[in-house]
């Protein structure tokens, strides 16, 4: 078996609104589990226990943690996605930017035809990029 390395979100609250927004933006955008907290359990009834989806052919997972804590997403960290289009890439910025956090509006920065950096309304941050 070879070593895999997988994405993982851990949200405090609102992972099945952001899982569900993220697979809605790609075309191959699908959720293959999603786990809920039960009665009893550790996490708030009906929130994510544990959950996986794929965006762009990579495959992330997901949860709301059921322990609050004092840290959340930074832009240290980012999702990087290499458009297609510039139609593609404009779309995906507004959406991600939609109640969310402009870094680097989209722009020609000489690194490729057009790039944009935001933080989206869960806290993730995604550089936007038609090279």
């Amino acid at each position: 078996m070879s070593t895999k390395v997988t994405p993982f979100l851990m949200f405090q609250g609102n992972a099945a609104e952001a899982m569900q927004f993220y697979v809605s933006l790609f075309p191959d955008g699908k959720i293959l589990e999603d786990k809920r907290y039960g009665p009893g359990e550790a996490g708030a009834e009906g929130s994510v226990n544990g959950a996986s989806f794929i965006i762009g052919g990579q495959k992330f997972l997901c949860m709301d943690s059921s322990v609050k804590h004092d840290f959340a997403f930074t832009p240290s960290v980012s999702i990087f996605v290499d458009c297609e289009s510039e139609e593609e890439l404009q779309r995906l910025f507004a959406a991600l930017s939609d109640s969310g956090k402009v870094f680097m509006p989209l722009a020609d920065y000489g690194f490729g035809r057009g790039f944009g950096w935001v933080s989206d309304r869960f806290g993730v941050s995604w550089q936007i990029n038609l090279p």
